[in-house]
């Protein structure tokens, strides 16, 4: 383990790392399609929408031309295409905002609140993460996470892993790169972290994409920190 005796605040990657995106929309989606007479394969429609994700944030990072776009309108625009192809008929647009607001609905893991309680008795806490200000605000609401701020790309339009979001995070707390602690189940956050000078915590999630995870069951870089959960992030971060 590093010298993280300079490091005055923890941000973290959200989808995946501090809550479980896969099982909470699943879940949701089946509960709530029953109650509406609605049938499909949620399963395959949550996983091919997280599989649209990368893709619809390159189209906003490749063409800066169109404007930035936030998360919900991307997650919309991409359930839009996908309830064709899944040939899921019958829902009005209320419908799929409130598929889309599932998003905001996401679960913690079992560990994530009280790690993160303790954290924060140390260090600034907040998300760095890809998902909208309204998304994250009403995810800490729903989750009980005790952030004490929300960063978002929205703020920098510019979806990580672009350097303007990392940087951008530093420059709002007012602290130097190297006083910030990027915390991720995802090497790739890490590795674009660290390359601007960010102290960097790796926490597996080895169960994130369920059967299709393929990556990130264990650290696969250098990396200041690696811990089993929160709560041991927490212990070797002496809170």
């Amino acid at each position: 383990m590093s010298d993280m005796s300079d490091v005055k605040a923890l941000v973290f990657d959200v989808f995946g790392t501090v809550v479980d995106w896969r099982s909470s929309l699943i879940a949701d989606f089946t509960k709530w399609g029953s109650s509406q007479g609605i049938s499909a394969d949620w399963t395959a429609l949550v996983d091919a929408w997280r599989r649209a994700y990368m893709p619809s944030m390159d189209v906003v990072r490749h063409h800066p031309e169109r404007g930035f776009a936030k998360l919900d309108t991307l997650h919309r625009q991409s359930l839009e295409v996908l309830i064709e192809k899944f040939r899921i008929i019958g829902l009005s647009d209320a419908d799929l905002r409130h598929l889309t607001l599932g998003w905001h609905r996401l679960h913690p893991w079992a560990d994530s609140v009280g790690g993160l309680t303790r954290l924060k008795t140390k260090y600034i806490i907040s998300p760095l993460s890809n998902g909208n200000v309204a998304l994250l605000t009403n995810m800490a609401k729903f989750a009980g996470l005790p952030w004490d701020l929300i960063m978002s790309a929205e703020l920098f339009e510019h979806y990580k892993p672009d350097p303007q979001a990392y940087l951008g995070a530093a420059a709002l707390l007012n602290l130097k790169p190297e006083q910030v602690m990027m915390v991720a189940a995802h090497n790739n956050d890490l590795e674009a972290a660290q390359k601007l000078g960010l102290k960097t915590a790796f926490v597996p999630r080895i169960t994130e994409y369920g059967p299709h995870q393929s990556r990130d069951f264990k650290a696969d870089g250098e990396w200041d920190v690696v811990a089993d959960d929160f709560g041991d992030l927490a212990k070797r971060m002496g809170c």
